[in-house]
């Protein structure tokens, strides 16, 4: 059926109950959409597969069948762009046979050589009729997409919504823990330069900014540094003082 594995031992007939069991198992968010494309890759033989993940109101290609590591999780285009902003901004699919890339939605970014692909099928990921991303596929030659395929795929998007929702929130407060946290440990870092050679808060930042440059170091690994130090001569002043 026009690329379809239809038999019940092929693993794209048991994503559903794959995805069902994985809803619970609350997986990292880069695990999340590694397995959509890993589904919708054994669903439809194609030659490339996008995960785009809507994020402040922006696409942000997350996640590439092929190796693209210098654009993951840095290309990014608005909803209303090219065919897979078109499919965003109505959230209805879009299937185009050949010449893809000659579609009057179509956007070239210059990056991917799949912008050179024939045949596109994109199609929404929404979590209670909210936009949450966009799934693409492309085929080096012209290939159309069955119906059977387009609602496969379509349905893939239905139910991971929710999964990737989760992930990506869960992803997002982690990251604003972690950037809460490197602020508490930069400021102690600056309070003990401060203190230590009476400067002022705007002159310990800049000192950190400096040896965060010239050390090739975060400014918070600058910073765990001279609480180390700090704490190390506490250690050795009380050891001193027995």
């Amino acid at each position: 059926m026009n690329g379809i594995l239809l038999s019940l031992d092929d693993p794209a007939i048991g994503f559903l109950h794959q995805i069902g069991s994985r809803m619970a198992a609350a997986d990292p968010f880069h695990e999340v959409l590694g397995r959509i494309v890993e589904f919708v890759s054994a669903v439809v033989k194609c030659d490339s597969c996008f995960v785009y993940v809507l994020e402040n109101k922006q696409l942000v290609l997350r996640a590439s069948k092929n190796p693209h590591p210098e654009v993951v999780n840095r290309l990014k285009m608005p909803v209303g762009q090219g065919i897979t902003g078109w499919v965003a901004e109505h959230r209805q699919p879009v299937a185009v046979a050949s010449h893809a890339f000659k579609d009057p939605r179509f956007q070239s970014f210059n990056e991917l050589p799949e912008d050179h692909y024939e045949a596109f099928l994109s199609v929404p990921i929404l979590c209670r009729n909210k936009l949450v991303g966009v799934i693409n596929l492309q085929h080096k030659q012209p290939h159309t997409h069955t119906e059977t395929e387009i609602r496969m795929i379509s349905t893939i998007g239905f139910l991971v919504g929710a999964e990737v929702e989760r992930a990506r929130l869960e992803e997002e407060n982690s990251q604003l823990s972690e950037e809460l946290e490197s602020r508490k440990v930069i400021e102690r870092g600056k309070g003990i330069l401060q203190r230590d050679l009476r400067i002022s808060e705007e002159e310990a930042y800049l000192m950190l900014q400096k040896q965060s440059r010239q050390r090739r170091l975060s400014m918070r690994e600058v910073a765990e540094a001279i609480i180390l130090s700090e704490e190390i001569k506490r250690a050795q002043a009380r050891v001193a003082s027995v």
